[in-house]
């Protein structure tokens, strides 16, 4: 604990977003450059050194949390990093991407604001690549043993990258043309610009792992050819069969999945595309959710030009302030947060109608209206309650010629073969089912990540991905491994 008062004397401070004018008229991050290091010790130094760190419940990969903000305190970054990544593969990734569960369950966030743990995270990675503190560590020997992982977000990566260093041959399967699965193309640029994914990947090859890109399992690779030729798999496909809105209008053109919507703008991005085949350009558009993919859609619509942009969201507006009687720390509290793509539609007005930012809350979609061509023109709505009963007189109608369905997923998509070519099977949430060990009914397949957890956080997708690894590992020496192993199949995030 460098500074024992450092919790009372330094208020907490951000990462600074850049200005909203500058940062819409391109796709880099939405942070200043090199705006976090001058004041992410003093930051650090607020960490109080409690005796019992609830950020480690809070976080599933037990991040050593006070160990490096204590480290970074001091300015010794080479410490600070190798107790980063004792525990996590990819801490720049989490750094930007996840919503720091592990500052909701700060001690100081009992009655302070709580200490900056994603942003000191996010400090000590980037300081790593920098100073050459996260070379390459490939095995010192071969086991003899091969693993395909299907999958490359960050439960395969994560699952490969530990499964290659402890001296097995691994090749990661992606159906897509590169690596990286949601984290290349369902992230904006603005949210985590690719070249943090291209470092880890270099890194990745250069310790042994193996990619095969544009190969989808069970289509271009059959999967029981897939199950003979390795010693084990590991499924990793994420959670990718989205929900749908059944209402009356939604055979209407117009209306597209976010996830068909945002990997357009990322091959842009990529200089795959001049141009978005579904770009917002001069559009009025609606997007049905409230969430973070509902929130990636706003920003991305926002730079494409958008006429306008609304964000509806069926939950009624939360408060700035935890409910302590519902919500009571340690849990992850839901809050009123404005994201640097909320914060960009309010300051530019694309909403004018909008309750705050860019958001209607409490509103549900009735039905959508079109033109004489099919075309959808209108969004139709209504206030709800809590119960989400619809508010009589509260109906209304919002320009749309571009609506996009945020409203999250549920399970892996069964389009490709590999559930029913393999004969897995699934439990009652249409997710892989799996024992304690991470192990599918099909020997030596086992399965990790939103495939079988259902849609989570990255956090808990790399988390997954490392414990995945061990029970691969303890498989094919025959029950012991080195590897850690931070959360079992069945556990949860903290609730009330």
């Amino acid at each position: 604990m460098a500074d024992p008062k450092g919790f009372l004397s330094t208020p907490r401070q951000d990462w600074p977003r850049r200005p909203v004018e500058e940062r819409v008229r391109d796709w880099d991050e939405v942070y200043v450059p090199g705006a976090l290091l001058p004041i992410i010790s003093k930051q650090a130094d607020r960490c109080m050194d409690c005796g019992i760190p609830f950020c480690h419940d809070a976080c599933p990969l037990g991040n050593l949390i006070p160990e490096w903000n204590d480290l970074v305190s001091r300015e010794d970054w080479r410490a600070a990093a190798e107790r980063l990544h004792a525990t996590n593969n990819f801490p720049e990734f989490t750094g930007r991407l996840c919503p720091a569960p592990c500052e909701a369950g700060c001690v100081l966030a009992i009655n302070q604001p709580a200490v900056t743990i994603k942003n000191v995270e996010c400090a000590i990675a980037d300081r790593a690549w920098e100073e050459g503190f996260a070379p390459p560590a490939p095995p010192d020997r071969l086991s003899g043993r091969t693993v395909a992982v299907i999958g490359s977000g960050p439960a395969g990566l994560a699952a490969a990258q530990q499964l290659t260093r402890a001296g097995h041959t691994v090749a990661v399967y992606e159906r897509d043309d590169r690596v990286g699965g949601l984290m290349r193309y369902g992230i904006p640029e603005f949210k985590m610009e690719k070249r943090h994914l291209e470092r880890r990947i270099e890194q990745m090859r250069a310790e042994g792992t193996k990619f095969r890109t544009s190969t989808t399992v069970g289509r271009d690779i059959g999967a029981t050819e897939l199950r003979a030729r390795y010693d084990a798999v590991v499924i990793a496909t994420g959670a990718t069969a989205w929900r749908e809105l059944p209402v009356p209008g939604r055979e209407l053109t117009g209306i597209h999945q976010a996830m068909e919507y945002l990997p357009l703008a990322n091959r842009v991005c990529e200089g795959d595309l001049p141009t978005s085949p579904l770009s917002a350009a001069g559009r009025h558009v609606v997007i049905v959710g409230g969430g973070d993919t509902g929130a990636d859609c706003l920003g991305t619509a926002v730079r494409e030009g958008a006429a306008s942009v609304t964000q509806l969201d069926i939950y009624a507006q939360p408060g700035t302030e935890r409910d302590e009687e519902n919500e009571p720390w340690p849990v992850y509290p839901k809050l009123y947060r404005l994201s640097g793509a909320h914060e960009e539609a309010r300051d530019l007005r694309t909403a004018p109608l909008a309750d705050a930012d860019a958001r209607l809350f409490a509103a549900s979609t009735l039905r959508f209206t079109g033109d004489a061509d099919g075309h959808v023109r209108w969004l139709h709505l209504v206030e709800v309650d809590a119960e989400r009963r619809a508010v009589p007189g509260t109906e209304r109608a919002l320009p749309a010629d571009l609506v996009l369905l945020a409203l999250g997923f549920y399970g892996p998509d069964q389009g490709d073969g590999l559930i029913a070519q393999l004969g897995l099977e699934l439990d009652p949430r249409g997710t892989i089912a799996r024992d304690a060990d991470f192990a599918t009914n099909v020997p030596g397949v086992f399965a990790a990540g939103d495939a079988a957890r259902g849609q989570s956080l990255i956090v808990w997708a790399i988390a997954e991905g490392r414990a995945v690894a061990a029970a691969v590992d303890r498989h094919l020496t025959g029950g012991t491994t080195r590897l850690p192993a931070p959360i079992g199949p069945y556990d949860r995030p903290m609730r009330a």
